[in-house]
């Protein structure tokens, strides 16, 4: 039986899990997914030699930088990104090869390409981990100017207290990419002058748990279009699937 899983930690919840597992029992597919929750990424390299088995892995927070260095060939995506959220592990005999990518920025791009409208020119991202690298890449791929938001002073960032009305009125785009609202702290938001946006402004969370954020619902309320990270995880199991099963 082929197997399929994720890293990460912690693993309280996982979309994949569910998702992988009943698409494999309504396909008739012989294959299992299960959670490996690793305290350390020095831990990743028993995971596969443990699993003879594993086919493909899925990686979220906080190793998908970190697992790059395990890697033995990155997608030109990957590379760019400088983030991976999935790995195919290719059997050629005795030898294992991992290889990355980046669904993260397929998901992300078709999930807001429709909401996009010409006012939309400038972008805050909030959080500056390896799902904030793909978001990145992705906006700029549509033309779009960014800023990295920051709790702590770091290389071209912004700090939370020091956006000001005025810059939520230009960088109308903003895509959270931090936990901050995440079950079960679902009372959390990200610090933000949220009377300043109206229907120009756009916001996406990728939190799908609980459906509608307060990083939502307090945009929605000055008249904000927003959408959570639900869609978005849809495209990239369909990316990571196809991932998995290409050609090598």
């Amino acid at each position: 039986m082929d197997k399929y899983g994720l890293i990460g930690y912690p693993l309280v919840h996982s979309f994949s899990i569910g998702y992988f597992n009943e698409k494999f029992k309504s396909e008739g597919i012989d294959a299992t997914y299960v959670n490996f929750e690793i305290p350390t990424i020095d831990d990743f390299p028993e995971i596969i030699d443990t699993n003879p088995d594993l086919r493909g892995l899925n990686v979220t927070i906080p190793y998908k930088e970190k697992v790059i260095s395990y890697l033995d060939i990155l997608s030109p995506e990957a590379r760019a990104i400088g983030a991976v959220n999935v790995i195919k592990v290719i059997h050629k005999g005795k030898n294992t090869l991992l290889k990355g990518y980046n669904s993260d920025v397929i998901g992300f791009t078709q999930s807001i390409e429709p909401l996009l409208q010409t006012h939309h020119k400038k972008a805050l991202i909030l959080g500056t981990g390896g799902a904030s690298k793909a978001i990145d890449y992705g906006l700029r791929s549509f033309g779009i100017k960014t800023i990295k938001v920051s709790r702590y002073e770091r290389t071209n960032t912004i700090q939370y207290e020091n956006i000001t009305p005025e810059l939520i009125k230009e960088y109308n785009v903003i895509v959270n990419c931090t936990p901050c609202g995440m079950y079960p702290h679902a009372d959390e938001c990200p610090q933000l002058p949220y009377e300043a946006m109206d229907e120009h402004t756009l916001l996406y969370d990728l939190i799908y748990n609980p459906d509608e954020t307060l990083f939502m619902k307090k945009g929605q309320e000055h008249g904000a279009t927003v959408k959570n990270g639900l869609e978005m995880l849809l495209l990239q199991a369909f990316a990571n699937w196809n991932f998995w099963n290409e050609e090598d």
